[in-house]
């Protein structure tokens, strides 16, 4: 099974402060030992360059440019960066479009839009709510990642 890693999987699997932080990685390193496959979209890097480099005080990690950079580059060793193409933009349409997408949700419909492209049906999440309006999607939250059935 190929799993899509959620943003917020991604901040908190290097936010050693962070309650979740043991969660997750046990979640990647149980996922990974069962031979999953593990994915990012350019999205991902994104959403998780802006968090990291926000303050603090405005709900960031208050982290500096060069370790940002140093992390986004070791998740692209880490996981497999999954190629933009040109048909993401018409899926995300159509997803938004059937599923009267608005607001702060029209990011998930994106990753969605990239899933369904690839073909990936998992994605690791604290956000399940936020995908279940989607069909052929499931969201695995990461205390529940050693129950997922292996390949």
């Amino acid at each position: 099974m190929d799993c899509l890693l959620d943003t917020n999987i991604l901040l908190r699997a290097l936010d050693r402060h962070h309650q979740q932080y043991r969660t997750v990685r046990r979640a990647i390193i149980v996922l990974r030992r069962q031979g999953h496959g593990l994915f990012l979209t350019s999205q991902n890097l994104i959403e998780f360059w802006a968090v990291a480099t926000r303050p603090v005080d405005s709900n960031g990690l208050g982290m500096s440019i060069r370790w940002t950079l140093a992390q986004v580059l070791m998740m692209k060793r880490l996981f497999q960066l999954l190629p933009e193409t040109a048909g993401i933009l018409g899926e995300w349409e159509r997803l938004v479009t059937d599923q009267q997408v608005s607001g702060k949700k029209v990011h998930d419909a994106r990753l969605v839009a990239v899933m369904t492209l690839y073909r990936i049906t998992h994605i690791l999440t604290f956000n399940m709510r936020d995908f279940t309006r989607y069909p052929g999607i499931t969201a695995i939250h990461p205390r529940d990642a050693s129950v997922v059935p292996t390949p």
